[in-house]
């Protein structure tokens, strides 16, 4: 191939073509994420919740808080001899959440990651020492 006589030794050296093939694609990459990253920001954001709950997790239990009503309760696992429970899916106080209302929905943890979820409504964030996590329900 190098002694070929049909070789173009010019293409060795495009150094404009390579600009232009590389320029393109990051300006490309720069106008599609700006707008999308601020988008996925505003979808985060409540800007007036009707009501805030704060869920801490604890190793065996975990601590809800209405922090519009300025009242706290423990949640701990239902024990599993008991009838007509869902298998570790059922807790002795439960959190009641008013239906057709904006709810911000913090999580946090005290000592370790732990998950707190809603099976029925598809809902999971992870509680982690040291972070506020937000959700929006509705």
């Amino acid at each position: 191939l190098i002694m070929n006589n049909k070789t173009d030794r010019n293409l060795l050296e495009g150094q404009m073509i390579e600009m232009i093939w590389t320029i393109t694609p990051a300006l490309t990459l720069f106008f599609i994420a700006t707008p999308s990253l601020r988008l996925l920001y505003l979808m985060d954001e409540i800007n007036s919740p009707m009501m805030t709950t704060k869920t801490v997790g604890h190793q065996w239990y975990w601590t809800y808080e209405y922090s519009d009503f300025k009242m706290e309760f423990d949640s701990y696992m239902s024990n599993q001899e008991e009838n007509n429970n869902l298998r570790l899916l059922d807790v002795d106080n439960r959190m009641v959440l008013p239906s057709n209302t904006f709810i911000r929905m913090i999580v946090t943890s005290t000592d370790v990651i732990h998950s707190w979820t809603l099976p029925s409504t598809g809902i999971k964030m992870d509680g982690t020492p040291g972070r506020l996590n937000q959700a929006s329900l509705m």
